[in-house]
């Protein structure tokens, strides 16, 4: 079974800059075909933020953080980063990484059905 443990929520101002982070354990694992970080604000559905295939060779950006975040993946420590920055109230939310064991297609990336695990969630909050 795999565990995915988060870190990194906050509360922090507008304009500044954060660090979430996602620690993959677990048998399967070394079978891990992407990660991805999503969000859930208040009321709303779960919307997909960022994706990075395992080998880190391709990367997967929502159009309304793309220009200020970046994900990354440490293959030797099993986790997965999301730095964000110029943070703004909008991105209040409670963040989720996610992990697929599964092959994905271009369209998948984004979905939550795409991913097979998924950790504890972290509170990030922004204040004005």
């Amino acid at each position: 079974q795999v565990q995915l443990v988060q870190s990194g929520g906050a509360l922090v101002q507008a304009g500044d800059s954060l660090r979430l982070s996602c620690v993959a354990s677990g048998g399967r694992t070394f079978n891990a075909y992407g990660m991805g970080w999503f969000r859930q604000a208040p009321g709303k559905e779960r919307e997909f933020v960022a994706a990075i295939s395992w080998s880190g060779a391709s990367t997967y950006y929502a159009d309304s953080v793309e220009d200020r975040c970046t994900i990354s993946i440490n293959k030797d420590k099993n986790a997965v980063y999301l730095e964000m920055s110029s943070l703004k109230p909008d991105d209040t939310a409670v963040y989720y990484c996610a992990l697929s064991v599964l092959p994905m297609g271009p369209s998948s990336w984004s979905r939550v059905v795409g991913y097979d695990y998924w950790g504890q969630g972290t509170q990030v909050t922004v204040s004005s």
